[in-house]
């Protein structure tokens, strides 16, 4: 059951957190392509990568693991929004912005999460 409730938590901030930096994303760079999804899908990849890299390290407790990686960052992150704004660049014609999307979503999350992992472990070895 307490899983649960550090799933919720974690969810619920998560989504909040989606919220607020897409709407600052949208509110700084307009136009047609989506930003805001692919700031938020990015910085989260950056950040599992950091914090998954740390926790190695640092042992984590299976509540706290739940809360961080399935809840805030699951609720964070946000795959389906990506997948409905592709689609939707795709029916509307714009095949290049589709395809733009495609690839800087899964490029940058990929190339995130493999930076946030090796700068943690760059600071763990050089801040002992």
């Amino acid at each position: 059951m307490l899983k649960i409730v550090y799933l919720l938590a974690g969810g619920a901030l998560g989504s909040l957190l989606r919220y607020g930096i897409s709407g600052l994303t949208h509110k700084y760079i307009s136009g047609l392509f989506p930003w805001g999804t692919l700031m938020v899908n990015a910085t989260g990849a950056l950040i599992i990568g950091f914090l998954w890299g740390l926790f190695e390290q640092k042992g984590i407790s299976p509540n706290m693991r739940m809360f961080i990686f399935v809840g805030l960052l699951g609720g964070y992150t946000t795959f389906s929004t990506y997948a409905l704004e592709s689609m939707n660049l795709f029916r509307s014609g714009d095949t290049k912005m589709a395809i733009i999307n495609l690839l800087a979503n899964n490029l940058l999350a990929i190339a995130a999460v493999f930076a946030g992992y090796f700068l943690i472990r760059f600071l763990i070895v050089n801040l002992k």
